[in-house]
């Protein structure tokens, strides 16, 4: 494995200590900028905006399809106080039976708070599976109304070529402990990019629900189920190579912060 690859997990691995909300506050929810992370040395109850370090993993999942078997995750580290800071955020699919990453990347954010519910992000994001590729990242994340998260980037890689993803989570209180959340994805290129294997227009959508127990707030397993859909020339693409644009697949998981 690579220097690279292991770099990648490496950071996946950092920040995968990760995710939950205190659920107590889901009527008064305030936005991602001001979950209950660790308080940083030094910065005392006086300090104008005390720094903050928060570390979670808001999917660490298993994916079985077929007999095959991908390790995805999605994971991410923040520094800071509530009007800015830095993120560290980490997705990708390593697939087991191949040992080979299929997808991942790393992003390095600044994140200013817009509004009481909203932060706007620009930084860098690197591609590392595949060929090595730079983007500018713009977007915006936070709590959309009715209590619905939302994290929107737009990418300009080195290359010029524009694409964008928007996610969106609901967490439906079952019981205390018990939480159904329903979660979509949806990806955009705005125009055909071959060695990326993408096409023009909606590019993908997964969506999925995924329910999950906390045995203490700051780890909860999950299982759940999800469906992938490619599109267009994307789907074209994938067809070609041997694979399927349209599987739904079973996950199994953890979802944990610190």
């Amino acid at each position: 494995m690579s220097l690279k690859h292991l770099l990648v997990v490496g950071l996946g691995a950092l920040s995968a200590s990760a995710a939950a909300q205190d659920h107590s506050n889901h009527g008064t929810h305030t936005p991602a900028t001001a979950d209950t992370p660790y308080q940083m040395q030094g910065s005392g109850a006086g300090h104008h905006d005390p720094m903050f370090l928060f570390l979670q993993a808001d999917r660490l999942e298993t994916q079985f399809h077929d007999g095959e078997e991908t390790l995805v995750w999605d994971t991410n580290a923040w520094y800071g106080g509530d009007l800015n800071k830095l993120w560290i955020k980490s997705e990708g699919e390593l697939s087991l039976s191949g040992g080979e990453f299929e997808e991942a990347e790393v992003q390095a954010l600044w994140s200013h708070a817009i509004s009481t519910y909203f932060d706007l992000q620009t930084g860098l994001r690197y591609d590392i599976a595949g060929k090595d590729r730079v983007h500018a990242a713009f977007g915006v994340m936070g709590l959309a109304p009715y209590w619905f998260e939302v994290d929107a980037m737009a990418y300009v890689s080195d290359k010029g070529d524009i694409t964008a993803t928007v996610e969106l989570e609901y967490e439906l209180l079952l019981t205390q402990r018990l939480i159904l959340q329903p979660r979509a994805e949806l990806a955009f290129s705005a125009q055909h990019v071959p060695d990326a294997g993408l096409g023009k227009g909606l590019t993908g959508l997964d969506t999925g629900i995924r329910l999950r127990y906390e045995i203490i707030r700051e780890f909860a397993p999950y299982v759940g189920i999800e469906w992938q859909k490619r599109f267009g020339a994307t789907a074209d693409m994938m067809r070609r190579d041997g694979e399927d644009p349209n599987r739904m697949v079973l996950v199994a998981g953890i979802r944990a912060w610190f």
